[in-house]
């Protein structure tokens, strides 16, 4: 029966949770309200997505953007920029800003400050310290709360839970997924002497190795089964910890990011030196190897950024004075597209590592799927397209991304939030419009 929508996305292939399929996607009130043959209905606003696939919208589950205190690298309203350019719907912020996210009222701020300025809907992570233990199920609880971050390596300010007595406390208060950059620090504070000048920037993944990560994720599963505290391993990068996490399903989820999957040591260092720092830091080629079996394997539930972005000057110092990080949100999709032509991703696959398995792994209400009753959050992308990454396409405040000449196919040609068209062929559409993203009740 012919209806009246707000938003038609006319004839894309849509990729639904029964598989890839022609049709109309019609949106009211920022929800998807049909899918299917739309052609005896209107709408306010149609786009044409002829030749274009439909994706569920993009949720990047790990982005720092950087404010407050870091304005000069990005902020809010830049980096929310960015990710709908990129195709991106959603994000999850980190709270390793200055000062740290660990109150309340540092949450209310970042949400007075994202209210009017983001493009994209938005969720702030809290970071555990051992000041903050007997709040940490109150804040969880918070609206626009992700739920809590652990740096079990250090980080800026006062997060860092480094013992396992802190560790213990802080996963037996609360009970949504924690998310953890697991690095073990005492082990980071025992091989400091590895960083020097002459080193250089190849001689950060000795320092980080990979047993600093594996014993930091050993350490945090015994103490989430202890605690009953599931949890979510940021950014894991080495052939050991998919190993050891292969075990553990029941308790923990694995996140794996595009630098890690597409960027090599030592080549990256010597091709871009400090701008390829990161924590924990690019591997070699048996590592990628093994990120990339996880993923075909299953065992990898999300796909994010960690978008990290300082300024050129910033990284142009001399290691190990460079700090780590790299801009990724904008990126995020052209290069796993381009994976998705290339045979290593289907484009479902695609879909559950960057929209389904970020709702579920956290408890996302209304997203994460194309269709009716969810959020109207798209994804068009041309499979076909073939662009080059460069740095004039890049919106970030920091100007610059690790991938700048890189040639890909597949690329993201509109970005739908809620029902609103907020990007296309490179262009922000309209004022910002992005609001809390929320989570079930009963998770």
């Amino acid at each position: 029966m012919p209806g009246i929508f707000d938003l038609i996305v006319r004839g894309g292939i849509c990729v639904t949770p029964a598989g890839c399929e022609r049709a109309d996607v019609g949106a009211r009130d920022g929800r998807i309200a049909e899918i299917g043959d739309l052609a005896g209905s209107c709408a306010e606003v149609e786009l044409d997505a002829g030749g274009l696939h439909v994706l569920p919208g993009v949720i990047d589950s790990h982005v720092h953007f950087r404010e407050p205190g870091g304005e000069q690298k990005e902020d809010l309203a830049t980096g929310s920029a960015a990710a709908v350019l990129g195709g991106v719907t959603a994000v999850f912020e980190m709270p390793n800003t200055a000062p740290s996210t660990v109150s309340a009222a540092g949450l209310a701020d970042k949400c007075r400050r994202a209210k009017g300025r983001v493009r994209c809907d938005i969720a702030f992570f809290v970071g555990a310290t051992d000041e903050n233990l007997a709040q940490l199920g109150e804040l969880e609880r918070q609206p626009a709360c992700a739920g809590v971050k652990i740096f079990m390596g250090s980080s800026t300010g006062s997060l860092l839970i480094e013992d396992d007595a802190t560790l213990a406390a802080v996963l037996g208060n609360g009970r949504r997924r924690a998310m953890v950059h697991a690095e073990d620090e005492s082990r980071l504070r025992a091989r400091k002497s590895m960083l020097t000048e002459a080193a250089g920037p190849a001689g950060h993944t000795a320092w980080r190795d990979a047993e600093t990560a594996v014993t930091a994720v050993r350490r945090l599963v015994v103490m989430a089964r202890a605690t009953g505290r599931p949890v979510h391993i940021a950014h894991a990068s080495t052939v050991d910890e998919m190993d050891y996490l292969s075990q553990h399903r029941d308790i923990a989820t694995v996140e794996v990011t595009p630098h890690h999957l597409l960027l090599t040591a030592p080549e990256i260092y010597e091709r871009i030196g400090n701008r390829a720092l990161v924590n924990p830091p690019i591997r070699e080629q048996a590592d990628v190897d093994a990120l990339w079996q996880a993923v075909r394997q299953g065992l990898v539930d999300t796909i994010g950024s960690d978008h990290a972005p300082h300024t050129a000057d910033e990284k142009a110092g001399r290691y190990p004075g460079a700090p780590s990080g790299m801009p990724g949100v904008q990126t995020l999709v052209p290069l796993l597209l381009d994976q998705v032509n290339a045979g290593r991703l289907s484009l479902e696959r695609f879909a559950d590592l960057t929209a389904a398995g970020p709702a579920r792994v956290f408890g996302i209400a209304g997203k994460g799927r194309i269709a009716v009753g969810y959020d109207a959050d798209l994804t068009l992308a041309d499979m076909k397209a073939e662009r080059t990454i460069s740095t004039r396409w890049i919106v970030s405040r920091c100007g610059w991304t690790p991938f700048d000449g890189t040639r890909v196919r597949g690329w993201p040609m509109a970005t739908v939030v809620r029902g609103h068209i907020v990007a296309r062929e490179g262009q922000l559409i309209g004022d910002p419009i992005g609001t809390a993203v929320r989570f079930l009740d009963t998770f």
